[in-house]
Order: structure tokens, then sequence, then C-alpha cells
């Protein structure tokens, strides 16, 4: 269950300068929060979306996948580590180091019981305010997928056809009961 931690830490530099304690730590408008490894269904459901996620993007070289850990920067108080995101960038300049990555154009936190409630709430806030193109809240349970806009004030809920757009390009879809299922499996 993430809860903030005991150590006061305040910047983003405290926390990059933490030991390595295998745990996930965020700075989240200056909350340290803590969360412990996540379950193996949790991990498996990164692996599919994860897969999912690839087969859209094929050959690209203008956006970039990533999972977590990763030290993402939102703002000077903000440190996040979704567990999957994506980048858009300029295909001949290297990503080097997190500080390179900006503000992801797709960001997916599979919700787990100790994070549910920071995932649909301050998480899904700073995401919005920082202008994270798409933002998906994959409940394994529920066997959906909230989707969520800058400037909306309700997710859509999907639990079909996941259509992922970059600016105004679909991507392609993923079907989410196929996928529910492959996580269940």
């Amino acid at each position: 269950m993430g809860m903030p931690a005991a150590e006061p830490v305040s910047t983003i530099e405290e926390l990059l300068a933490l030991p390595d304690d295998t745990r996930r730590h965020e700075l989240l408008d200056g909350l340290h929060v803590v969360t412990p490894s996540p379950v193996p269904r949790h991990q498996i459901a990164v692996r599919y979306l994860l897969r999912e996620l690839e087969r859209l993007l094929g050959d690209r070289q203008d956006l970039v996948l990533f999972a977590s850990p990763a030290d993402v920067r939102l703002s000077p108080t903000t440190l996040v580590q979704p567990d999957l995101f994506v980048v858009q960038r300029d295909p001949h300049e290297a990503i080097r180091e997190w500080t390179d990555v900006g503000v992801p154009v797709l960001v997916i936190e599979i919700l787990s019981p100790g994070t549910a409630a920071r995932d649909r709430g301050r998480k899904r806030d700073i995401y919005q305010r920082a202008a994270v193109s798409s933002y998906w809240v994959v409940d394994v349970d529920a066997r959906l997928v909230e989707q969520w806009s800058p400037s909306d004030q309700r997710p859509e809920i999907i639990r079909e056809s996941l259509e992922w757009r970059v600016e105004e390009e679909n991507l392609g879809t993923i079907d989410l009961p196929s996928l529910f299922a492959n996580i269940e499996s």
C-alpha cells in the first residue's frame, strides 16, 4: 500500500539521493509517497499492455514506450513513476537521461488496492495539469479502462475497444476483453 514516507523528503534532489530499496518512490506535488513492489498480476497486466502498445507503435521512431522504474519530472515538486508511458521525440535526438523525457503523450497506471485512490485522484490531477494527452487507468478487476484527457471532468469508461490517438492520428485499437482474458489466464 502506498503511503507517505517516514523520511522527510520535499525536493526531487532529496528523493533521488535516497538509497535504492526496490520500492517505488514518487514526489506528488511535494508529498513523498512510497509504494512496495507490485503483485504478480499487476506485472502480468504491464507485460500484456506493453505488447499491445508495441504492436500499435510498430517501427515508429517518433514515439518511445517506457515501463517503470523511471523518473518522470512533471514540475519542480513532482516526480512520478507511471507503470507505462509514451513520449514523443525527434527521432534524431537520443533520450539519454530521464530529464530528456518531458511530458508523456500517454501515461498508463494499473490499479492496485494500495494505489487506486491515488491513481484516480492526486496522480490524475497531476497528469491533467501537466497536459498529458491521454491518461489510462486500467482496472483489471472491473475489466475496464478509464481514459482521461487534460480537460476531462469525468473519464471515458471503455470496456470493449480502446482506441489510441496521438494528436489526431489513430494509432489503432486494443481489444479489452481479449487483453483482460490474457491477463487472467
